[in-house]
């Protein structure tokens, strides 16, 4: 099963329907920020019922107690149930393809509903005449890797065919990180803001790697005088825990705030979709002034770890705290 929540729906709101999940069957697999998926092997033999009132279950439960209505899709494996969960129009509702209807409920469909397919290899298959999935699936597997590339066409090729033996891996929504600065009194000062914007990144980074996780995403919320508030987010090119990374993006997300004479009252900065440090890929770069600051990063965190987090960091922050 594939369920996918309204867009822009709020953390708490999510991990509320994966608690609803969570009753229908124990292996769920969150995908934040508003799809999930579900193996329903062991509710089908502990309900018996078959997918689709399972999957109404589930909607007549979101809706009836979290006012959330959810796009369900289920089939065979996930590339089905993913492509299903698309077609179902929104608010809402259900659509179940049975295991041996799964290729002939594919065929028609334009390749850019197959689930994988991004809008650039779309668009390849389209200029070479393959529109829908059903043509897909016929064109030998080597010649789709020549046009999309040797792992994306062998993947491609597969999904076409229904070969996706992925399993439902359980996870848990990521947890966030989340650190804040109040000011004493409001402030109007551009400088003042950005040292304690500067402040609150080398704390996230440093909670972050003290935890051994890594950002996918940044939220900055303002507040100003009156209790009004400012609140974007934005997601990291790659997954990161270094300063330097969570630094330029959270002043691009200040910067897009345009705050003007906006009075300040406090800021907070959450790192959010974490994942394990050890799942970020290491690259290979040969910016060498970059790898100098790594070191030093990694030198300053073994001198805050012994002398306290207080007895160094950049000049701006000290400057604003003297």
């Amino acid at each position: 099963m594939h369920v996918r929540c309204p867009d822009g729906l709020p953390e708490k709101a999510y991990r509320q329907v994966l608690e609803q999940l969570a009753e229908l069957s124990p292996v769920v697999q969150a995908l934040p920020p508003s799809v999930a998926l579900v193996e329903l092997k062991g509710a089908l033999r502990y309900y018996g019922a078959d997918t689709r009132r399972l999957g109404e279950m589930l909607r007549v439960r979101t809706i009836s107690r979290l006012g959330i209505d959810v796009r369900v899709g289920i089939g065979p494996s996930i590339t089905v149930a993913a492509s299903a969960s698309a077609q179902v129009p929104r608010p809402g509702g259900v659509l179940a393809i049975d295991p041996g209807e799964a290729a002939a409920w594919l065929a028609p469909l334009p390749v850019d509903a197959l689930y994988g397919i991004g809008p650039r290899q779309a668009e390849v298959l389209v200029d070479y005449g393959i529109h829908r999935v059903g043509l897909l699936a016929t064109v030998p597997p080597a010649t789709i890797q020549r046009l999309l590339g040797g792992r994306a066409g062998r993947t491609a090729a597969d999904r076409a065919r229904d070969i996706d033996p992925r399993p439902v891996v359980p996870r848990a929504l990521p947890a966030a990180a989340t650190v804040s600065h109040a000011f004493p009194r409001h402030t109007l000062d551009g400088a003042a803001a950005r040292a304690a914007l500067l402040d609150l990144v080398v704390r996230l980074g440093l909670l972050l790697r003290r935890r051994g996780q890594a950002s996918r995403a940044l939220t900055l919320k303002l507040t100003f005088v009156g209790g009004g508030s400012w609140e974007r987010t934005r997601r990291l090119p790659e997954p990161s825990v270094h300063d330097d990374d969570l630094r330029l993006l959270a002043y691009q997300l200040m910067d897009a705030a345009g705050l003007q004479r906006g009075r300040l009252t406090g800021l907070a900065l959450k790192g959010e979709d974490l994942i394990g440090a050890d799942e970020v890929a290491q690259q290979i770069s040969f910016d060498d002034a970059r790898e100098a600051r790594l070191v030093a990063e990694a030198a300053i965190d073994r001198v805050r770890d012994k002398f306290g987090p207080q007895v160094i960091g950049p000049a701006a922050v000290f400057r604003r705290a003297s």
